[in-house]
């Protein structure tokens, strides 16, 4: 075998499969997570200046719950590549729900606030 060759082998072949499968048990990015479904009714007796606050604190709590998320995806990368398990997210640092959650809000605020003709705001997901 020539000395900068790349080993191959079974126990090569192994490492690689238990690092694809620990990184794909690994947290979404943030970037990636759809927004669940969130009926845009519950906003329908809010005012534009309403919705536009809702909004603010929602961009807010979408900043929040990303960067935790960040956080759990970081945590399963090293964990996967220390120890083979993607450690954030067995301990419950996963939050993609919340994620999905908080983007379905956003989504239903800008129906509400179309609907309404409030104008002028639109989400650009984190």
């Amino acid at each position: 075998m020539r000395a900068n060759a790349i080993p191959t082998g079974p126990i090569t072949l192994l490492v690689s499969v238990g690092l694809g499968l620990g990184l794909a048990g690994c947290a979404k990015k943030p970037e990636a997570i759809a927004p669940a479904y969130v009926s845009h009714m519950q906003y329908q007796a809010f005012t534009c200046s309403q919705l536009a606050s809702e909004a603010a604190r929602l961009d807010a709590a979408l900043a929040q719950v990303s960067e935790a998320q960040r956080n759990a995806r970081s945590g399963d990368v090293a964990g996967v590549i220390l120890l083979g398990l993607p450690v954030s997210s067995m301990s419950g640092g996963n939050v993609a729900d919340q994620v999905a959650a908080v983007k379905g809000q956003q989504v239903a605020v800008q129906q509400s606030m179309n609907l309404k003709n409030c104008g002028g705001y639109s989400y650009t997901y984190q």
